[in-house]
């Protein structure tokens, strides 16, 4: 354990260490749902490197986990080497070199078959289905209950929870437009829908 320690703690390993508690620490974060979803969209910073088509957390989670393993399996061989002082500095640079570079190549390994699950264009938002009508699912809708089917315009559903701040009655079966969306609440606002105000139906 306390040769372990050493390692980590020396260089080569040393200048990655410190990054990998931070990489740890983000995805615990993660895991506890401290860390928003945008730092998982898609992300092209990494183009120039190309390590891109990814989120830039994934790739740089994957770098420094392999330089750092990489890293540390050098400086525990070349400590158990017993080198002198000033070879051990140059062959662990040696090291340093040759596992950030094959970190790399790994990394951009790694990753180029994952790039079809973050595409470039967004996928659907919720503030999508503002402005288009629903069918009320629940016997009533109020301040702080009510559920409703919407259906967007590439012809996806989704249910959906809606609320609203007055008095008007609905049941279920009936037409409402959804009109605001709350992200505190995560619910949408509804009000009734005429279909005879709509300008875009056809009347006989």
């Amino acid at each position: 354990m306390g040769e372990f320690v050493a390692a980590v703690l020396s260089f080569p390993a040393v200048v990655f260490t410190f990054a990998l508690v931070i990489v740890i620490v983000f995805w615990l974060c993660a895991a506890m749902g401290a860390v928003g979803h945008d730092a998982f969209e898609g992300d092209s910073a990494g183009d120039a490197f190309g390590l891109g088509g990814v989120p830039v957390a994934v790739a740089v989670s994957l770098l420094v986990a392999l330089a750092w393993t990489l890293s540390l399996t050098g400086g525990v061989v070349l400590r158990r080497a017993d080198l002198p002082a000033a070879g051990y500095a140059v062959a662990a640079t040696g090291v340093l070199v040759a596992a950030v570079a094959a970190a790399w190549v790994t990394t951009r390994g790694v990753v180029r078959p994952l790039r079809h699950l973050f595409p470039d264009e967004p996928g659907p938002s919720l503030h999508d289905f503002v402005g288009l009508t629903c069918v009320i699912r629940t016997g009533r809708v109020d301040e702080s209950f009510g559920q409703a089917q919407v259906t967007a315009r590439d012809g996806t559903s989704a249910i959906v929870q809606v609320r609203q701040n007055g008095t008007d009655v609905f049941a279920a079966g009936g037409v409402g437009l959804l009109y605001a969306y709350d992200d505190a609440g995560e619910f949408f606002w509804v009000a009734p829908f005429d279909a005879a105000l709509d300008p875009n139906t056809p009347h006989a």
